[in-house]
């Protein structure tokens, strides 16, 4: 569990990072290919994609902000930002992940799931999978940690938790 929460233009935003034993030019296609996609992150748009593009995916429209490949991609999609950096290191990569949101509230709740999400990408770059039912055990207890440690309710995620689960 990986996540920092910080501030940016007065926003609340997670950043994650993740050492991947995969070489940068690999992990660009898990983060940028809609098929790959769809195999680890909670959504897939399908792009091409492209600096300034507009995507539609779930009903909500999104647009490509920012793109350097193999190195960066940034995205805004329903209100929120998303960015995604690769850095070689050595045989390997550093993921950075970052997604900034409005409600400082749910952080904790964001955090268990995005941390769930990035779970299943290396298993995906291994060639195996993950499924988001087995990734999601232990979201609560995410969930709980990252509440303590930032330093908010546990509540908002557990009853984020309780309405999507029926638990």
């Amino acid at each position: 569990m990986d996540a920092t929460l910080h501030t940016i233009n007065d926003r609340p935003a997670l950043r994650f990072e993740r050492r991947l034993p995969y070489p940068v030019e690999r992990v660009w296609q898990a983060v940028t290919r809609p098929a790959e996609l769809e195999r680890w992150f909670p959504g897939v748009a399908d792009w091409k994609p492209e600096a300034g593009e507009v995507f539609h995916a779930g009903g909500q429209q999104g647009e490509i902000s920012e793109l350097d490949p193999p190195h960066r991609i940034a995205w805004t999609f329903a209100g929120r930002e998303y960015r995604i950096e690769l850095h070689a290191q050595g045989s390997g990569c550093l993921l950075n992940f970052t997604y900034v949101f409005d409600d400082r509230p749910a952080a904790a709740q964001w955090a268990a799931g995005w941390d769930t999400y990035l779970d299943r990408l290396e298993p995906h770059l291994a060639g195996g999978f993950l499924s988001e039912e087995d990734a999601h055990n232990g979201f609560v207890e995410r969930n709980d940690h990252y509440a303590e440690r930032f330093g908010l309710d546990p509540e908002v995620g557990r009853s984020f938790w309780r309405a999507q689960t029926g638990a």
